[in-house]
């Protein structure tokens, strides 16, 4: 079956006994068993659920991956990988990384005795000079937030087995639906299945994928021990999202490139951040490694904060919120969200500025988009 077939049919016949199309929510915390001689396959939904079940194989396949994990949010999916880290342990993070996963790494991995340090993931060769005898661990994303740069995911992770290092790549800003990194070499994808598996901005939750039964089993009982697992309901939901995975990404794709496009051309736009763009200087790698399209998220620098904060707050189809990946479009001001955690001097020196904003373009129709943008221009 192809990628849209997978979302819709994967673990999701119907029912055996009413033949229900959608599956049943299974709002229990326990299950019975029948008796102390047989232990049932679910038995408690902090272990596994029914609903759980189905979302996990779905994801997994639409990773072509072997397994999946689902968590309680796209942080803990990340914590359950550096959870396989050990005290004396170092990791090493790419500059370009979301800001939840920097805190993680800068906050709470010290507490552990985990060391990090950093690398330039646009430099697959820079790996080997940052490696220590202690480096067990790296974990890149691509196209990064929020400064939509694209990596050679094969190369690096090429250059990451030469030093026998564990591969973590989060796939949040694309989906599976435009990439499979496991497919690339990497031994666990993340996501925050909030975002674009979901699709719809009601839910919270993670997922890890691998092909690797050992670091499965490590990602599982993580979960198990720890409890940060996803509801029922909150699966049901997700499931329901990402059977339009597919169409959803390819209307996000067909709208981010005509606001790319539009904004790239506005005199009062200093920059904008857009794999797509042909002027973009990763445009290349992510034409041949992105081959669903582009994405839906985007980045603008204007020429003063001032402008900035305007527009912000000056959009009416675009809403000023924390978050992406869903139907509905949102602009966002990393310094003060998503990359907050960070001093200033650590934000501009990973090249997000004060001026920049990030846009999640969601599936209106574009040519609202367009306007909306124009108009909140206008007033700077």
């Amino acid at each position: 079956m192809r990628f849209a077939t997978r979302a819709l049919r994967v673990g999701q016949d119907p029912d055996p006994k009413f033949r229900a199309v959608i599956p049943p929510l299974y709002q229990s915390a326990t299950f019975a068993w029948e008796d102390l001689d047989h232990i049932p396959e679910i038995d408690y939904t902090r272990c596994s659920n029914p609903n759980r079940k189905i979302l996990e194989q779905v994801i997994a396949s639409l990773e072509n991956g072997k397994h999946c994990v689902l968590y309680a949010s796209g942080m803990a999916s990340i914590g359950a990988a550096f959870a396989l880290l050990k005290q004396g342990d170092h990791l090493l993070m790419a500059n370009d990384i979301y800001g939840g996963t920097f805190r993680l790494a800068e906050q709470w991995l010290p507490r552990q005795g985990i060391s990090t340090s950093y690398f330039c993931a646009h430099d697959p060769g820079s790996l080997a000079d940052a490696v220590t005898p202690e480096t067990k661990m790296v974990i890149f994303e691509t196209p990064t937030n929020p400064n939509l740069r694209v990596s050679d995911i094969a190369a690096l992770t090429k250059e990451a087995k030469k030093l026998g290092l564990i591969v973590v790549f989060d796939n949040t800003f694309a989906s599976p639906a435009l990439q499979n990194p496991l497919d690339l070499g990497v031994d666990i994808v993340v996501h925050s299945t909030t975002k674009y598996i979901s699709g719809h901005s009601d839910v919270i939750g993670g997922a890890a994928v691998t092909n690797d039964d050992k670091l499965f089993e490590g990602l599982f009982e993580w979960n198990k021990a720890f409890g940060a697992v996803p509801s029922p309901f909150d699966c049901w939901l997700s499931l329901r999202g990402v059977k339009t995975l597919g169409c959803r990404m390819a209307a996000h794709c067909r709208n981010a490139q005509a606001v790319a496009e539009f904004l790239a051309g506005h005199p009062k736009v200093a920059r904008v951040h857009y794999p797509g763009l042909i002027e973009h200087p990763d445009h290349q790698v992510a034409k041949r490694q992105m081959v669903g399209g582009f994405g839906g998220m985007l980045a603008l620098e204007l020429h003063s904060v001032e402008a900035a904060r305007k527009v912000a707050e000056g959009t009416k189809v675009f809403l000023l919120a924390e978050s992406l990946g869903g139907v509905e479009s949102l602009i966002a001001y990393p310094p003060l969200m998503s990359h907050a955690t960070m001093t200033e001097a650590q934000r501009l020196d990973r090249n997000i500025p004060p001026t920049m904003l990030r846009l999640s373009v969601g599936v209106e129709d574009a040519q609202d988009l367009i306007e909306d943008l124009e108009a909140a221009l206008a007033r700077v």
